[in-house]
């Protein structure tokens, strides 16, 4: 099957070919005819198989079929998470809609609204935006919402799930009732689809993969070792492997500036991207990551979604998520578009029920083994790890995959526990917002 095939216009059709695409992905050959029948779409595929564009090039066929109005109120708003795949995205729709008549901007916190309202006043089509930036532009009425013929919400799951849906729904409650909505994600848990289905209307499910399963061409591979260890093991794997381009996950925002220094310091140069950058910080750390000025990106999980670097080779994570679908999201970094990659994990010992759980998630045992001198400590504890987000996040998240497949660890919880957790969440929104 061909582009030429779903029902693009030839503007569009140009467009792709100039990105070098030939053939639809599944998850484009299944959700681009039904969001240009104007179905309200949930769609799941594996990272890294084309969501974005899944969306996107139907989205802008329907908006140049429609009526142009000289102030070019915003039509389309696509939500997401974090300020890089919102930048990401916009970077998308800028290719695929070069030979339309359609405008579009980004915008998010942690720069000067300034140039992003200067930009709004002369109008856009298509708006990309994280939920905090866009109701504080509202709330100052800079921007509305009126208009809006189309709603995106990319990487739903995450979205609901890290404290985003008060927000969402004050959005929805802004916009016409009459609209068509397209959620997107690699993963969507039973209450994640509970709430999608509030949000939809007679909604398509569209799963183009199975759940939370992981790209073929990912090579995993895990290293027990112990906990001491895995910074001078990460160093020998980078340095005697000749590792150009890693991209490390670390749990915590302390831990990603620590493992950084250390690289640093071993003659690998590295830096560290996660929310307590400045966004100016966030930009420059990833520009040079993709062009190759710094060999080593340390991040949290804030680069875990819809960061799309072309080509890269290698994933680590320093240290598993507590949240298994988390790890389907980090390791999808490598592997995309068609391209091999591998998914290096260093597992000491109080990361075990992790591990299993993550194994469990993906359906299958990831392979082993432990390298001459940084052997695990044989002493050591299997309690599961009280930093970062949290060892009561850990027991959501084993009871809630008791079985293969199982739902999303970070949904569903009640009592001063759930407010605990959703006060977290919050506190997560505000930093990645």
């Amino acid at each position: 099957m061909s582009f030429n095939t779903l029902g693009l216009s030839d503007a569009l059709l140009k467009a792709v070919s100039k990105q070098g695409y030939t053939t639809p992905s599944p998850i484009q050959q299944k959700a681009i005819p039904l969001i240009l029948e104007r179905k309200d779409v949930l769609a799941s595929a594996q990272t890294g198989t084309g969501k974005t564009a899944g969306f996107t090039l139907p989205m802008l066929q329907i908006l140049s079929q429609g009526q142009q109005l000289r102030q070019r109120p915003i039509r389309a708003l696509v939500l997401t998470p974090t300020r890089e795949l919102a930048a990401q995205v916009y970077d998308n729709v800028k290719q695929y809609s070069a030979y339309l008549d359609l405008k579009s901007m980004v915008i998010f916190g942690g720069v000067n609204q300034n140039p992003q309202v200067a930009t709004l006043r002369q109008g856009v089509d298509i708006l990309i935006a994280t939920p905090g930036r866009l109701l504080d532009l509202h709330n100052q009425r800079l921007l509305s919402l009126n208009s809006i013929e189309i709603l995106v919400l990319d990487e739903a799951d995450r979205m609901l799930d890290m404290g985003f849906l008060r927000d969402i729904k004050k959005i929805m409650a802004l916009m016409p009732a009459k609209r068509q909505n397209l959620l997107f994600s690699a993963t969507f848990s039973k209450e994640i689809k509970a709430l999608a289905n509030d949000i939809l209307h007679h909604p398509v499910l569209v799963e183009a993969t199975p759940e939370n399963s992981t790209v073929d061409a990912i090579e995993q591979k895990v290293y027990r070792v112990a906990k001491g260890l895995k910074t001078g093991l990460l160093i020998k794997l980078i340095s005697e492997g000749n590792w150009e381009q890693v991209l490390v996950f670390t749990r915590t925002k302390h831990g990603a500036n620590k493992l950084t220094q250390k690289l640093n310091g071993s003659n690998i140069s590295a830096l560290a991207i996660h929310g307590n950058k400045s966004q100016g910080a966030r930009t420059k750390a990833l520009d040079g990551f993709k062009k190759g000025t710094i060999k080593v990106l340390v991040a949290t999980d804030i680069a875990a979604r819809g960061l799309d670097i072309p080509l890269l080779p290698h994933v680590v994570n320093f240290e598993l998520p507590n949240i298994p679908e988390d790890y389907v999201h980090r390791i999808g970094r490598t592997g995309r578009a068609g391209a091999s990659g591998e998914a290096v994990s260093l597992v000491s010992a109080d990361e075990t029920s992790f591990l299993r759980d993550i194994e469990k998630l993906v359906g299958e045992r990831i392979p082993s083994e432990v390298i001459e001198g940084f052997e695990p400590d044989p002493n050591a504890s299997t309690e599961p790890i009280k930093q970062g987000q949290g060892r009561q996040r850990n027991q959501r998240s084993q009871s809630s995959h008791s079985k293969p497949k199982s739902s999303n660890a970070s949904s569903g919880n009640s009592g001063n526990s759930g407010n605990r957790n959703r006060n977290r969440n919050r506190n997560r929104r505000r930093n990645n917002d």
